[in-house]
């Protein structure tokens, strides 16, 4: 049996925002936590997964697109396209950004991030954007491999700040258009 055969992928319902909220939470701490002071990450993780903080306030956003992997209704996946807001230097004009795509431990390997990064790059393009820009922190090999592998080449660096810590990021870019 194929795992994605329990997966069902779409923009999130209003009954969503909750369990998406929480979902995000626990990968960016499964992911990220060990790196940084615990009480900076949790003030920082209760600011940006807050039902009135960023993430859900660009769940009402018209320019931000979604699609999420959820299983009975439950997220355990998710992909965020928005406009270019990382800083990259030489974007052109109407250039998107998949400013997160992030998918639960126990689904890796599985085909759900395929499957979300498949959506982003063809929303991209029918959005007629030239470009696709993503950031990624430096250590990551992991997702580097993974953003490799679809055709994303780096361009760029930025920083993320995260209490007193730094860190060093990537941007990356896809050419979608000539």
């Amino acid at each position: 049996m194929n795992p994605l055969d329990d997966v069902a992928f779409g923009p999130p319902t209003a009954a969503m925002t909750r369990p998406l909220l929480a979902v995000a939470r626990r990968i960016f701490t499964d992911t990220f936590s060990h790196r940084y002071d615990p009480d900076a990450f949790g003030q920082f993780c209760d600011q940006a997964y807050a039902v009135d903080g960023p993430m859900a306030r660009d769940l009402g956003d018209p320019d931000v697109d979604w699609q999420v992997a959820a299983v009975d209704a439950k997220p355990i996946g998710y992909a965020k396209l928005t406009p270019l807001r990382a800083p990259a230097q030489t974007a052109r004009p109407g250039s998107l950004e998949l400013q997160q795509i992030y998918v639960e431990s126990a689904w890796h390997g599985t085909g759900v991030a395929e499957r979300l990064m498949q959506w982003a790059v063809e929303r991209a393009m029918q959005r007629g954007a030239p470009q696709l820009y993503l950031t990624v922190f430096d250590h990551n090999q992991r997702a580097k491999r993974f953003y490799a592998r679809h055709g994303f080449q780096e361009v760029g660096r930025c920083t993320f700040t995260l209490g007193e810590r730094v860190d060093d990021d990537r941007i990356w870019c896809r050419e979608l258009v000539a």
